[in-house]
């Protein structure tokens, strides 16, 4: 992993099942039920849902800094642990390492392949609940240069110094589907005028973990996508586009990206914005 800008933002399996025990280590499961936690997880890990847990009614991103104390101080968080995000879905941790670091977390890794490369090696799964002392945890003010807002989104369109990256799937962003299925009445599909689109899953391989630095630079290269321009990427909800933050700066180095963490639940329920299909 050594290739990668920031190799330190990764951890391995073997790391991990190096440190299962070590008290200053919080294990983080992220994922939109809890069936597959309550049956097997990694050892001390705490589970956080997607839907109550880390987004709103609305499907917007919880920013709140008072919600997102609560939430780490339950899962037995203080403001000097090292945090360890995995999730089921592809690039969960990823995207729970932008979010951490929006409230200013200082210690935290990605578990590079996930839950996916840990249960393929045969390591130890778990199927009683961790819990933890409540700690008092303190979240900084969100930090504003991880985001971009859909105002500044509508402001980029046509313009060649940026890149609005659609890191949805194929069907999304030719506007088959909304999200995970075919739109619903009322729901707008298609992409943000001259998105470019190149889905998140690409940088992965078969095992879950990332690609290789050269291979991840000739990807994004390929579709116009340089470290000279500015990088917002989007996808449904913020989670597939703070997991392209992460592999974008922390894994290339790029120095200009935000997440458009709105999205497209966000921008297809604007007033008055172009879609494209």
């Amino acid at each position: 992993m050594s290739q990668y800008a920031d190799p330190s933002t990764l951890v391995d399996t073997q790391w991990l099942a190096n440190h299962l025990n070590d008290p200053n280590v919080r294990i983080l499961e992220v994922d939109m039920s809890s069936e597959r936690y309550q049956n097997a997880h990694i050892p001390g890990a705490v589970f956080w849902n997607i839907f109550s847990d880390l987004l709103l009614p609305d499907l917007k991103m919880n920013l709140d800094p008072r919600a997102f104390e609560k939430l780490m101080a339950r899962s037995g968080i203080t403001n000097d642990t090292t945090v360890i995000a995995y999730g089921s879905y592809p690039g969960t941790g990823a995207w729970i390492f932008w979010l951490l670091k929006v409230f200013g977390h200082k210690n935290v890794r990605v578990l590079n392949g996930g839950y996916q490369k840990w249960k393929s090696e045969d390591r130890p799964l778990a199927t009683e609940l961790s819990k933890f002392s409540d700690t008092d945890y303190r979240a900084k003010t969100p930090d504003t240069h991880l985001r971009v807002l859909h105002n500044e989104i509508q402001a980029s369109i046509g313009q060649s110094n940026r890149v609005l990256l659609d890191v949805r799937t194929h069907q999304e962003y030719c506007g088959e589907w909304f999200f995970n299925q075919p739109p619903k009445e009322g729901e707008l599909t298609g992409h943000i005028p001259g998105a470019v689109h190149l889905e998140h899953l690409l940088t992965l391989n078969e095992d879950g973990t990332f690609k290789s630095f050269n291979e991840l630079k000739n990807l994004y290269h390929s579709k116009g996508i340089t470290a000279d321009k500015e990088v917002f990427p989007y996808c449904a909800i913020g989670a597939r586009s703070g997991y392209t933050w992460f592999v974008l700066k922390y894994l290339l180095g790029y120095p200009n990206v935000r997440s458009y963490d709105g999205s497209w639940f966000e921008w297809s329920r604007l007033p008055d914005v172009a879609i494209e299909k």
